[in-house]
Protein backbone atom coordinates (compact mmCIF):
# COMPACT_ATOMS: atom_id res chain seq x y z
CA UNK A 1 0.00 0.00 0.00
CA UNK A 2 2.89 2.86 0.66
CA UNK A 3 4.42 1.80 -1.90
CA UNK A 4 1.36 2.46 -4.52
CA UNK A 5 0.74 5.59 -2.81
CA UNK A 6 4.26 6.66 -2.70
CA UNK A 7 4.29 5.93 -6.84
CA UNK A 8 0.85 8.06 -6.95
CA UNK A 9 2.21 11.12 -4.96
CA UNK A 10 5.67 11.36 -5.59
CA UNK A 11 6.91 9.50 -9.04
CA UNK A 12 5.70 10.68 -12.60
CA UNK A 13 4.51 7.07 -14.10
CA UNK A 14 1.26 8.09 -16.49
CA UNK A 15 -0.18 11.19 -18.25
CA UNK A 16 -3.07 10.93 -16.11
CA UNK A 17 -1.23 10.03 -12.90
CA UNK A 18 1.19 13.03 -13.61
CA UNK A 19 -1.86 15.39 -13.91
CA UNK A 20 -3.55 14.11 -10.87
CA UNK A 21 0.26 14.01 -8.70
CA UNK A 22 0.79 17.70 -9.69
CA UNK A 23 -3.10 18.52 -9.00
CA UNK A 24 -3.09 16.92 -5.57
CA UNK A 25 0.13 18.87 -4.79
CA UNK A 26 -0.64 21.80 -5.89
CA UNK A 27 -4.41 21.96 -4.64
CA UNK A 28 -3.08 20.81 -1.32
CA UNK A 29 -0.34 23.51 -0.84
CA UNK A 30 -2.44 26.17 -2.64
CA UNK A 31 -6.07 25.33 -1.30
CA UNK A 32 -4.39 24.31 2.13
CA UNK A 33 -1.94 27.03 2.46
CA UNK A 34 -4.50 29.56 2.30
CA UNK A 35 -7.00 28.09 4.43
CA UNK A 36 -4.40 27.82 6.99
CA UNK A 37 -3.42 31.66 5.97
CA UNK A 38 -6.84 32.46 6.17
CA UNK A 39 -6.73 31.95 10.22
CA UNK A 40 -4.49 35.21 10.50
CA UNK A 41 -6.52 36.58 7.71
CA UNK A 42 -10.08 36.38 9.15
CA UNK A 43 -8.57 36.77 12.82
CA UNK A 44 -6.30 40.31 12.12
CA UNK A 45 -9.75 41.25 10.07
CA UNK A 46 -12.08 40.95 13.13
CA UNK A 47 -9.18 42.21 15.58
CA UNK A 48 -8.25 45.53 13.07
CA UNK A 49 -11.72 46.73 12.00
CA UNK A 50 -13.10 47.20 8.49
CA UNK A 51 -11.14 50.41 8.38
CA UNK A 52 -7.38 49.46 9.57
CA UNK A 53 -8.19 46.00 7.70
CA UNK A 54 -8.91 48.18 4.84
CA UNK A 55 -5.41 49.72 5.04
CA UNK A 56 -3.54 46.40 5.02
CA UNK A 57 -5.62 45.14 2.38
CA UNK A 58 -4.73 48.01 0.16
CA UNK A 59 -0.84 47.60 0.70
CA UNK A 60 -1.10 43.82 -0.25
CA UNK A 61 -2.94 44.47 -3.12
CA UNK A 62 -0.85 47.29 -4.09
CA UNK A 63 2.37 44.28 -3.39
CA UNK A 64 0.48 42.08 -5.57
CA UNK A 65 0.07 44.91 -8.65
CA UNK A 66 4.02 45.47 -8.24
CA UNK A 67 4.40 42.32 -8.56
CA UNK A 68 2.91 41.68 -11.84
CA UNK A 69 5.77 43.89 -13.33
CA UNK A 70 8.65 41.73 -11.90
CA UNK A 71 7.69 38.76 -13.80
CA UNK A 72 6.98 39.56 -17.52
CA UNK A 73 6.10 36.56 -18.34
CA UNK A 74 9.54 34.80 -16.91
CA UNK A 75 7.39 31.99 -14.70
CA UNK A 76 5.73 30.28 -17.41
CA UNK A 77 8.20 30.54 -19.72
CA UNK A 78 10.19 28.69 -17.70
CA UNK A 79 8.04 25.95 -17.30
CA UNK A 80 7.62 25.28 -20.77
CA UNK A 81 10.45 26.17 -22.49
CA UNK A 82 12.57 23.82 -19.71
CA UNK A 83 9.77 20.99 -20.37
CA UNK A 84 10.98 21.51 -24.49
CA UNK A 85 14.36 21.39 -23.62
CA UNK A 86 14.35 18.20 -21.39
CA UNK A 87 17.57 16.92 -23.35
CA UNK A 88 19.45 19.90 -23.50
CA UNK A 89 20.48 20.69 -19.34
CA UNK A 90 22.76 23.74 -20.21
CA UNK A 91 20.47 25.37 -22.08
CA UNK A 92 17.54 24.70 -18.98
CA UNK A 93 20.46 26.12 -16.77
CA UNK A 94 20.99 29.46 -19.11
CA UNK A 95 17.75 29.69 -19.21
CA UNK A 96 17.19 29.71 -15.47
CA UNK A 97 19.92 32.08 -15.18
CA UNK A 98 18.85 34.45 -17.28
CA UNK A 99 15.56 34.48 -16.00
CA UNK A 100 17.17 35.09 -12.14
CA UNK A 101 19.24 38.46 -13.28
CA UNK A 102 16.09 40.04 -15.35
CA UNK A 103 14.03 39.15 -12.23
CA UNK A 104 16.38 41.13 -9.88
CA UNK A 105 16.79 44.22 -12.38
CA UNK A 106 12.65 44.32 -12.42
CA UNK A 107 13.10 44.05 -8.49
CA UNK A 108 15.04 46.45 -8.16
CA UNK A 109 12.90 48.65 -10.43
CA UNK A 110 9.80 47.95 -8.62
CA UNK A 111 11.25 49.22 -5.15
CA UNK A 112 12.21 52.31 -6.55
CA UNK A 113 8.62 52.58 -8.02
CA UNK A 114 7.01 51.97 -4.27
CA UNK A 115 9.19 54.40 -2.23
CA UNK A 116 9.41 57.02 -4.93
CA UNK A 117 5.79 56.53 -6.45
CA UNK A 118 3.50 55.01 -4.72
CA UNK A 119 3.23 57.73 -1.83
CA UNK A 120 1.87 59.98 -4.47
CA UNK A 121 -1.36 57.78 -5.57
CA UNK A 122 -2.55 58.34 -1.81
CA UNK A 123 -3.66 60.92 1.32
CA UNK A 124 -3.72 57.65 3.87
CA UNK A 125 -0.98 58.24 6.35
CA UNK A 126 -1.40 54.41 7.80
CA UNK A 127 -0.75 53.29 4.35
CA UNK A 128 1.58 55.69 3.28
CA UNK A 129 3.86 54.41 6.64
CA UNK A 130 4.13 50.40 5.39
CA UNK A 131 5.21 51.33 2.01
CA UNK A 132 8.68 50.24 2.41
CA UNK A 133 7.57 46.83 4.35
CA UNK A 134 5.65 46.49 0.89
CA UNK A 135 8.96 46.46 -1.03
CA UNK A 136 10.31 43.52 1.22
CA UNK A 137 7.14 41.47 0.43
CA UNK A 138 7.73 41.88 -3.00
CA UNK A 139 11.02 40.97 -3.02
CA UNK A 140 10.43 38.17 -1.26
CA UNK A 141 7.40 36.90 -3.08
CA UNK A 142 9.18 37.53 -6.40
CA UNK A 143 12.13 35.24 -6.01
CA UNK A 144 9.91 32.46 -3.78
CA UNK A 145 7.55 32.43 -7.18
CA UNK A 146 10.87 32.15 -9.68
CA UNK A 147 11.78 29.01 -6.70
CA UNK A 148 8.19 27.83 -7.38
CA UNK A 149 8.19 27.99 -11.25
CA UNK A 150 11.49 26.09 -11.37
CA UNK A 151 9.56 22.99 -9.21
CA UNK A 152 6.95 23.19 -12.02
CA UNK A 153 9.35 22.95 -14.87
CA UNK A 154 10.82 19.52 -13.35
CA UNK A 155 7.19 18.73 -12.39
CA UNK A 156 7.89 17.98 -9.04
CA UNK A 157 4.65 19.86 -7.25
CA UNK A 158 5.42 18.02 -3.99
CA UNK A 159 8.12 20.43 -3.23
CA UNK A 160 6.19 23.86 -3.85
CA UNK A 161 3.44 22.24 -2.41
CA UNK A 162 6.17 21.95 0.98
CA UNK A 163 7.35 25.30 0.83
CA UNK A 164 3.87 26.95 0.38
CA UNK A 165 2.92 24.93 3.51
CA UNK A 166 6.02 26.56 4.87
CA UNK A 167 5.16 30.14 4.01
CA UNK A 168 1.91 30.34 4.91
CA UNK A 169 2.57 28.61 8.42
CA UNK A 170 5.49 31.63 8.79
CA UNK A 171 2.84 33.84 8.37
CA UNK A 172 -0.08 32.67 10.71
CA UNK A 173 2.58 32.19 13.15
CA UNK A 174 4.13 35.75 12.97
CA UNK A 175 0.92 37.35 12.34
CA UNK A 176 -0.81 35.96 15.63
CA UNK A 177 2.46 37.07 17.40
CA UNK A 178 2.23 40.15 15.92
CA UNK A 179 -1.63 41.41 16.41
CA UNK A 180 -0.99 39.75 20.26
CA UNK A 181 1.84 41.95 21.23
CA UNK A 182 0.67 44.90 19.27
CA UNK A 183 -2.18 45.22 17.58
CA UNK A 184 -1.41 46.95 14.74
CA UNK A 185 -1.40 47.84 11.08
CA UNK A 186 2.68 47.78 10.65
CA UNK A 187 2.84 45.25 13.23
CA UNK A 188 0.88 42.80 10.76
CA UNK A 189 2.89 44.04 7.48
CA UNK A 190 5.83 43.10 9.00
CA UNK A 191 4.83 39.52 9.98
CA UNK A 192 3.60 39.07 6.81
CA UNK A 193 6.87 39.82 5.26
CA UNK A 194 8.82 37.88 7.60
CA UNK A 195 6.58 35.22 6.20
CA UNK A 196 7.13 35.08 3.12
CA UNK A 197 10.74 35.50 3.89
CA UNK A 198 11.15 31.66 5.12
CA UNK A 199 9.36 30.80 2.00
CA UNK A 200 12.21 32.58 -0.45
CA UNK A 201 15.07 31.18 2.11
CA UNK A 202 13.43 27.91 1.91
CA UNK A 203 13.11 27.68 -1.68
CA UNK A 204 17.03 28.46 -2.12
CA UNK A 205 17.73 25.91 0.71
CA UNK A 206 15.54 23.22 -1.13
CA UNK A 207 16.57 24.18 -4.86
CA UNK A 208 20.26 24.99 -4.09
CA UNK A 209 21.02 22.25 -6.58
CA UNK A 210 19.25 23.79 -9.87
CA UNK A 211 20.43 27.41 -8.64
CA UNK A 212 24.30 27.00 -9.10
CA UNK A 213 25.89 28.97 -11.46
CA UNK A 214 22.82 32.21 -11.49
CA UNK A 215 25.03 34.81 -12.51
CA UNK A 216 28.03 32.50 -14.72
CA UNK A 217 25.39 30.73 -16.32
CA UNK A 218 23.81 34.32 -17.53
CA UNK A 219 23.30 33.89 -21.33
CA UNK A 220 22.50 37.20 -23.19
CA UNK A 221 21.39 36.10 -26.17
CA UNK A 222 18.30 34.37 -23.87
CA UNK A 223 17.60 37.93 -22.78
CA UNK A 224 15.79 38.85 -26.04
CA UNK A 225 14.57 35.32 -26.28
CA UNK A 226 12.63 35.84 -23.09
CA UNK A 227 11.47 39.16 -23.63
CA UNK A 228 10.29 38.44 -27.35
CA UNK A 229 8.32 35.42 -25.94
CA UNK A 230 7.20 36.70 -22.81
CA UNK A 231 5.95 40.21 -23.60
CA UNK A 232 2.48 39.15 -24.24
CA UNK A 233 2.40 36.93 -20.87
CA UNK A 234 3.97 40.18 -18.83
CA UNK A 235 1.25 42.92 -20.22
CA UNK A 236 -1.39 40.05 -20.01
CA UNK A 237 -0.37 39.61 -16.41
CA UNK A 238 -0.06 43.32 -15.50
CA UNK A 239 -3.49 43.99 -17.87
CA UNK A 240 -4.96 40.91 -15.68
CA UNK A 241 -3.90 41.91 -12.54
CA UNK A 242 -6.36 45.48 -13.34
CA UNK A 243 -9.16 42.94 -12.96
CA UNK A 244 -7.63 41.59 -9.58
CA UNK A 245 -5.64 44.67 -8.06
CA UNK A 246 -7.22 47.60 -9.39
CA UNK A 247 -10.40 47.40 -7.77
CA UNK A 248 -9.17 47.54 -4.15
CA UNK A 249 -6.88 50.16 -5.67
CA UNK A 250 -9.64 52.29 -6.83
CA UNK A 251 -11.70 52.05 -4.64
CA UNK A 252 -9.42 53.23 -1.91
CA UNK A 253 -8.77 56.57 -4.70
CA UNK A 254 -12.23 57.19 -4.54
CA UNK A 255 -13.96 55.76 -1.49
CA UNK A 256 -12.79 55.08 2.16
CA UNK A 257 -10.41 52.53 3.60
CA UNK A 258 -13.71 51.05 5.54
CA UNK A 259 -15.13 50.13 2.01
CA UNK A 260 -11.97 48.53 1.16
CA UNK A 261 -12.41 46.54 4.27
CA UNK A 262 -15.46 45.78 2.89
CA UNK A 263 -14.46 44.48 -0.46
CA UNK A 264 -11.47 42.93 0.26
CA UNK A 265 -13.14 40.90 2.95
CA UNK A 266 -15.89 39.68 0.25
CA UNK A 267 -13.02 39.37 -2.40
CA UNK A 268 -10.87 37.06 -0.39
CA UNK A 269 -13.15 34.33 0.38
CA UNK A 270 -13.54 33.90 -4.19
CA UNK A 271 -9.66 34.62 -4.41
CA UNK A 272 -9.24 31.36 -2.62
CA UNK A 273 -11.66 29.87 -4.81
CA UNK A 274 -9.98 30.77 -7.84
CA UNK A 275 -6.91 28.98 -6.64
CA UNK A 276 -8.95 25.32 -8.25
CA UNK A 277 -8.72 26.25 -11.65
CA UNK A 278 -5.19 27.44 -11.16
CA UNK A 279 -4.32 24.80 -9.44
CA UNK A 280 -5.53 22.28 -12.23
CA UNK A 281 -4.19 24.75 -15.43
CA UNK A 282 -0.32 24.67 -13.50
CA UNK A 283 -0.62 20.82 -13.55
CA UNK A 284 -2.08 20.86 -17.11
CA UNK A 285 0.73 23.35 -18.76
CA UNK A 286 3.37 20.65 -19.46
CA UNK A 287 0.86 18.58 -20.82
CA UNK A 288 -0.30 20.86 -23.28
CA UNK A 289 2.64 22.36 -24.13
CA UNK A 290 4.05 18.86 -25.13
CA UNK A 291 0.51 17.82 -26.96
CA UNK A 292 1.37 21.30 -28.68
CA UNK A 293 4.70 20.20 -29.08
CA UNK A 294 3.89 16.87 -30.96
CA UNK A 295 0.51 18.36 -32.98
CA UNK A 296 -1.93 16.00 -31.54
CA UNK A 297 -4.96 17.22 -32.48
CA UNK A 298 -7.32 14.97 -31.00
CA UNK A 299 -5.95 14.51 -28.00
CA UNK A 300 -5.57 18.22 -27.06
CA UNK A 301 -8.60 18.83 -27.70
CA UNK A 302 -9.62 15.67 -25.22
CA UNK A 303 -7.98 16.98 -22.74
CA UNK A 304 -8.97 20.20 -22.91
CA UNK A 305 -12.77 19.16 -22.82
CA UNK A 306 -12.09 16.89 -20.09
CA UNK A 307 -10.57 19.82 -18.13
CA UNK A 308 -12.69 22.09 -18.96
CA UNK A 309 -15.60 19.27 -18.04
CA UNK A 310 -14.54 18.80 -14.46
CA UNK A 311 -13.66 22.93 -14.19
CA UNK A 312 -17.98 23.24 -14.30
CA UNK A 313 -18.28 20.48 -12.16
CA UNK A 314 -16.73 22.56 -9.40
CA UNK A 315 -17.87 25.82 -10.56
CA UNK A 316 -21.53 25.71 -11.15
CA UNK A 317 -22.34 24.54 -7.21
CA UNK A 318 -19.76 26.53 -5.87
CA UNK A 319 -21.23 29.69 -7.61
CA UNK A 320 -24.90 29.06 -7.02
CA UNK A 321 -24.23 27.84 -3.18
CA UNK A 322 -21.75 31.07 -2.64
CA UNK A 323 -24.80 33.70 -4.09
CA UNK A 324 -27.67 31.72 -2.04
CA UNK A 325 -25.80 31.20 1.03
CA UNK A 326 -23.82 34.65 1.03
CA UNK A 327 -24.69 36.82 3.94
CA UNK A 328 -24.57 33.83 6.01
CA UNK A 329 -21.41 33.01 4.71
CA UNK A 330 -19.73 36.64 5.30
CA UNK A 331 -21.49 36.60 8.70
CA UNK A 332 -19.93 33.81 9.81
CA UNK A 333 -16.25 34.24 8.81
CA UNK A 334 -16.06 37.76 9.31
CA UNK A 335 -18.64 39.36 11.37
CA UNK A 336 -21.74 41.32 11.30
CA UNK A 337 -19.47 44.28 11.35
CA UNK A 338 -18.69 43.06 7.44
CA UNK A 339 -22.18 42.27 6.13
CA UNK A 340 -22.19 45.42 4.00
CA UNK A 341 -19.96 43.46 2.07
CA UNK A 342 -22.19 40.80 1.30
CA UNK A 343 -23.74 41.78 -2.20
CA UNK A 344 -20.25 42.79 -3.36
CA UNK A 345 -19.54 38.86 -2.52
CA UNK A 346 -22.52 36.99 -4.17
CA UNK A 347 -21.40 39.20 -7.22
CA UNK A 348 -18.06 38.35 -7.05
CA UNK A 349 -19.20 34.92 -6.46
CA UNK A 350 -20.99 34.88 -10.37
CA UNK A 351 -17.49 35.89 -11.43
CA UNK A 352 -16.30 31.70 -10.50
CA UNK A 353 -18.87 30.42 -13.20
CA UNK A 354 -16.21 32.51 -15.70
CA UNK A 355 -12.90 32.63 -14.40
CA UNK A 356 -12.82 28.35 -13.54
CA UNK A 357 -12.73 27.58 -17.11
CA UNK A 358 -10.92 30.58 -18.95
CA UNK A 359 -8.09 29.86 -16.36
CA UNK A 360 -7.29 26.60 -18.43
CA UNK A 361 -8.47 28.05 -21.23
CA UNK A 362 -6.00 30.61 -21.51
CA UNK A 363 -3.39 28.17 -20.37
CA UNK A 364 -4.42 26.27 -23.32
CA UNK A 365 -3.81 29.06 -25.53
CA UNK A 366 -0.19 30.07 -24.22
CA UNK A 367 0.84 26.35 -24.04
CA UNK A 368 0.01 26.93 -27.74
CA UNK A 369 2.27 29.87 -28.18
CA UNK A 370 -0.61 31.95 -28.81
CA UNK A 371 0.69 34.72 -25.92
CA UNK A 372 -0.39 37.85 -28.32
CA UNK A 373 -4.23 36.33 -28.17
CA UNK A 374 -3.63 36.46 -23.99
CA UNK A 375 -2.31 39.49 -23.95
CA UNK A 376 -5.57 41.13 -26.22
CA UNK A 377 -7.61 39.15 -23.50
CA UNK A 378 -6.11 40.96 -20.52
CA UNK A 379 -6.69 44.15 -22.27
CA UNK A 380 -9.80 43.75 -22.92
CA UNK A 381 -10.72 42.67 -19.23
CA UNK A 382 -8.01 45.43 -17.85
CA UNK A 383 -9.38 47.64 -19.72
CA UNK A 384 -13.43 47.35 -19.33
CA UNK A 385 -12.49 46.77 -15.88
CA UNK A 386 -11.07 50.38 -14.69
CA UNK A 387 -13.96 51.69 -17.21
CA UNK A 388 -16.46 49.89 -15.37
CA UNK A 389 -14.90 50.78 -12.07
CA UNK A 390 -14.52 54.83 -12.64
CA UNK A 391 -18.37 54.92 -13.69
CA UNK A 392 -19.91 52.63 -11.39
CA UNK A 393 -17.53 52.86 -7.87
CA UNK A 394 -18.37 56.81 -7.43
CA UNK A 395 -22.02 56.17 -7.75
CA UNK A 396 -22.72 52.50 -6.47
CA UNK A 397 -19.83 52.25 -3.93
CA UNK A 398 -17.95 48.36 -3.68
CA UNK A 399 -21.64 47.28 -5.39
CA UNK A 400 -20.54 48.86 -8.51
CA UNK A 401 -17.14 47.40 -8.38
CA UNK A 402 -18.45 43.68 -7.75
CA UNK A 403 -20.27 44.65 -11.15
CA UNK A 404 -17.72 46.02 -12.90
CA UNK A 405 -15.28 42.82 -12.37
CA UNK A 406 -18.42 40.58 -13.97
CA UNK A 407 -19.33 42.50 -16.98
CA UNK A 408 -14.98 42.74 -17.09
CA UNK A 409 -14.45 39.01 -17.18
CA UNK A 410 -17.90 38.38 -19.20
CA UNK A 411 -16.98 40.32 -22.35
CA UNK A 412 -13.17 39.24 -22.14
CA UNK A 413 -14.87 35.82 -21.58
CA UNK A 414 -16.13 36.01 -25.38
CA UNK A 415 -12.81 36.80 -26.85
CA UNK A 416 -10.52 34.22 -25.03
CA UNK A 417 -13.02 31.38 -26.17
CA UNK A 418 -12.84 32.53 -30.24
CA UNK A 419 -9.01 32.69 -30.03
CA UNK A 420 -8.79 28.95 -28.06
CA UNK A 421 -11.41 27.65 -30.57
CA UNK A 422 -9.26 29.09 -33.75
CA UNK A 423 -6.63 26.96 -32.35
CA UNK A 424 -8.74 23.97 -31.91
CA UNK A 425 -12.52 23.40 -32.45
CA UNK A 426 -13.35 22.00 -29.14
CA UNK A 427 -17.05 21.42 -27.77
CA UNK A 428 -18.11 21.80 -23.93
CA UNK A 429 -22.02 22.22 -23.46
CA UNK A 430 -22.89 18.13 -23.90
CA UNK A 431 -21.02 17.59 -20.77
CA UNK A 432 -22.64 20.11 -18.69
CA UNK A 433 -25.95 19.11 -19.25
CA UNK A 434 -26.08 16.38 -15.60
CA UNK A 435 -23.90 18.57 -13.85
CA UNK A 436 -26.56 21.59 -14.38
CA UNK A 437 -29.43 19.53 -13.54
CA UNK A 438 -27.46 18.06 -10.40
CA UNK A 439 -26.58 21.47 -9.13
CA UNK A 440 -30.63 22.59 -9.82
CA UNK A 441 -31.42 20.07 -7.53
CA UNK A 442 -28.51 21.25 -4.80
CA UNK A 443 -29.75 25.02 -5.34
CA UNK A 444 -33.25 23.97 -4.72
CA UNK A 445 -32.36 22.28 -1.49
CA UNK A 446 -30.38 24.90 -0.45
CA UNK A 447 -33.46 27.50 -0.40
CA UNK A 448 -35.08 25.34 1.55
CA UNK A 449 -31.95 24.07 4.23
CA UNK A 450 -31.04 28.05 4.71
CA UNK A 451 -34.07 28.99 6.84
CA UNK A 452 -33.79 26.39 9.25
CA UNK A 453 -31.30 28.58 11.02
CA UNK A 454 -28.51 25.65 10.88
CA UNK A 455 -24.71 26.94 10.93
CA UNK A 456 -24.03 27.97 7.11
CA UNK A 457 -20.84 25.10 7.73
CA UNK A 458 -24.11 21.89 8.16
CA UNK A 459 -25.69 23.98 5.50
CA UNK A 460 -22.62 24.01 2.60
CA UNK A 461 -22.00 19.69 3.63
CA UNK A 462 -25.81 19.49 2.81
CA UNK A 463 -25.51 20.79 -0.10
CA UNK A 464 -22.30 19.15 -0.95
CA UNK A 465 -23.87 15.84 -0.26
CA UNK A 466 -27.17 16.50 -2.37
CA UNK A 467 -25.10 17.56 -5.56
CA UNK A 468 -22.77 14.73 -5.30
CA UNK A 469 -25.23 12.19 -4.93
CA UNK A 470 -27.29 13.41 -7.73
CA UNK A 471 -24.56 13.30 -9.92
CA UNK A 472 -23.92 9.85 -9.21
CA UNK A 473 -27.69 9.17 -9.41
CA UNK A 474 -27.12 10.52 -13.11
CA UNK A 475 -24.02 8.96 -13.67
CA UNK A 476 -21.89 11.80 -14.47
CA UNK A 477 -19.41 10.24 -16.64
CA UNK A 478 -16.75 12.50 -15.38
CA UNK A 479 -16.24 10.54 -12.27
CA UNK A 480 -15.05 7.52 -14.56
CA UNK A 481 -11.51 9.69 -15.23
CA UNK A 482 -11.30 10.03 -11.38
CA UNK A 483 -11.07 6.01 -11.62
CA UNK A 484 -8.25 5.72 -14.13
CA UNK A 485 -6.70 9.03 -12.34
CA UNK A 486 -6.33 6.72 -9.77
CA UNK A 487 -5.13 3.52 -11.13
CA UNK A 488 -1.31 4.66 -12.21
CA UNK A 489 0.09 1.41 -12.43
CA UNK A 490 -3.03 -0.06 -15.55
CA UNK A 491 -0.42 1.13 -18.22
CA UNK A 492 2.38 3.41 -19.13
CA UNK A 493 0.43 4.89 -22.23
CA UNK A 494 -2.04 7.53 -21.78
CA UNK A 495 -4.43 5.66 -24.50
CA UNK A 496 -4.72 2.66 -22.89
CA UNK A 497 -6.21 4.08 -20.25
CA UNK A 498 -9.54 4.67 -21.82
CA UNK A 499 -11.34 6.69 -23.82
CA UNK A 500 -10.11 10.07 -22.86
CA UNK A 501 -6.66 11.23 -23.28
CA UNK A 502 -6.45 13.31 -19.87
Amino acid sequence: MFKKIKGLLFQNQTTRQTIAKNTFWLGLSNIGGRLIRSAIIIYSARVLGAAEWGVFSYALALAAFVTSFTDVGINPIIVRETNRLKSEPMVQKQIVSTSFVLKLLLVILSAVLILFLAPHFTSEPGIKAILPIVVFIVIFDTFRELGNAIARSLEKMEWEAGLYFLTNIAIVIFGFIALYTSKTVTALTYAYAAGTGVGMLASVVILKDYLSGLFKNFYFKWVKHILAIGWPMALSGVLGSLMISTDILIIGWLRSTQDVGLYSAAQRIVQLLYLIPATLAWSLLPIFSRLAASNDKRRKRDVLERALGIMYLVAIPTALGGILLGTKIIGFVFGSPYLGGTFSFQMLMATILIDFPITIITLFIFANNRQKNITIYAAIGGACNVIFDLILIPRFGINGSAVATFLAQLISNIYVRYAAKKIDYFQIVRHLKKIIIAAAIMSCAIIVIKNLQLNVIIDIIIGAAIYFLALLALKEPLFKELKFILRPAASASPESNGPSSV
